[in-house]
């Protein structure tokens, strides 16, 4: 059945930069604000866009993602016509296809765009924190008579290079674009949602040797500038945050918690953001126990006392332990008289009795750095 719009998330990178969170998890599945996984907010996005056909393109880890997806029902994406497909690494004639960069894993999956007949393709990563109506980009697409459109944010001076930079003329043209520069041209970035129209992107892959155009950022984009091509840029302004990096995901968490309107999650009416329900017992604050500024998951058991954190679900907190300015990911237990701040504690963690760390920077907290991080008091 022909579909106007399809999307594809590309969520199989090894997530490296932060560290022991994503040694065995795939980057979107790791959990952020407590209730929330990062593949939730795309995942929303979609739905409230109305986009009904979304292939996930695996690859590191992902077993626990799939399972938490499932046919995406929890983001009314289970639909007949359309719905979640996952496209994982496969077995050719020739070899394993291992993807070598995003328009690669793309390219490997092209028959899937093919089989809906779809006029325009959605390019999406599965770990950003933000809210986007995905019809408002493509309309943008269709008044400027792109090829290609490029989704784009102001960002600090401070850490541009971190970012695909752009520089646009008048009209928002596209007519510079470096990945990751060493001494960018602007604060204009990519935030890596790219639109395509269909035939374009198809004649784009299939225009040179694969191991010319392996990657949006670095490759295709900068390509279709080049060749004349019409690249647009779609500027956002509301919130935004790539959560690659250890700071960047602990920065996000504070976020949610220094703002009580962030993103509205509070309130269901405007972009709303979907997310798994789990089906756990509510949380408990016991009489020893305090929480202030901070948000609890379901499933926790809380005696000591939560300052200005994130505890996820299944965590336990036990009598005189401290927490406080951290991000607590699930299935952790802090035992008596624990005190942990700036600290990102990673799943299923066991915090010993007496134990303390305290850093001035964040720092990820795993049962094999324990001894290397903190510290036990006698």
């Amino acid at each position: 059945m022909k579909k106007t719009l399809v999307a594809m998330i590309l969520v199989g990178g090894k997530g490296t930069r932060l560290k022991e969170i994503t040694k065995d998890t795939a980057k979107p599945a790791v959990s952020f604000g407590a209730k929330y996984r990062l593949i939730d907010f795309t995942l929303s996005n979609l739905a409230n866009s109305n986009v009904e056909v979304v292939g996930i393109v695996t690859q590191y880890e992902p077993y626990e993602l799939m399972n938490y997806i499932g046919a995406g029902a929890s983001w009314d994406l289970d639909n007949i016509d359309g719905g979640v497909r996952f496209l994982t690494p496969y077995a050719s004639a020739e070899n394993v296809m291992w993807q070598k960069g995003t328009a690669h894993a793309v390219r490997q999956y092209f028959n899937f765009v093919r089989e809906f007949q779809s006029d325009y393709v959605l390019i999406l990563s599965g770990d950003h924190i933000y809210k986007m109506d995905y019809q408002k980009m493509l309309a943008h697409h269709i008044g400027h008579q792109a090829v290609a459109t490029v989704a784009a944010i102001e960002v600090d001076w401070e850490d541009p290079s971190r970012y695909g930079i752009i520089e646009t003329d008048a009209k928002d043209r596209i007519v510079g674009f470096e990945e990751k520069p060493e001494h960018p041209k602007s604060t204009l970035a990519s935030m890596g949602i790219y639109l395509f129209n269909t035939r374009d992107l198809e004649r784009l892959l299939d225009g040179g040797p694969q191991d010319e155009l392996v990657d949006f950022g670095k490759n295709v984009i900068p390509h279709a500038i080049r060749t004349g091509l019409a690249v647009s840029c779609y500027r956002f302004k509301d919130y935004w945050r790539d959560v690659g990096t250890v700071e960047s995901l602990y920065a996000a968490n504070m976020d949610m918690l220094n703002d009580p309107d962030f993103l509205g999650l509070n309130s269901s009416k405007n972009l709303p953001v979907y997310s798994k329900s789990l089906n756990l017992p509510p949380h408990v604050v016991l009489s020893s126990g305090s929480v202030k500024s901070s948000v609890i998951a379901d499933g926790s058991v809380i005696d000591g006392s939560v300052v200005h954190s994130t505890i996820s679900y299944r965590t336990v907190i036990m009598k005189n332990a401290r927490v406080e300015d951290c991000v607590v990911l699930p299935d952790v237990f802090v035992s008596e008289n624990a005190v942990l701040r700036h600290v990102i504690v990673n799943k299923g963690v066991i915090v010993p009795e007496n134990y303390r760390l305290e850093s001035e920077e964040p720092v990820v907290l795993d049962q094999s750095n324990l001894k290397e991080l903190g510290e036990i008091d006698e």
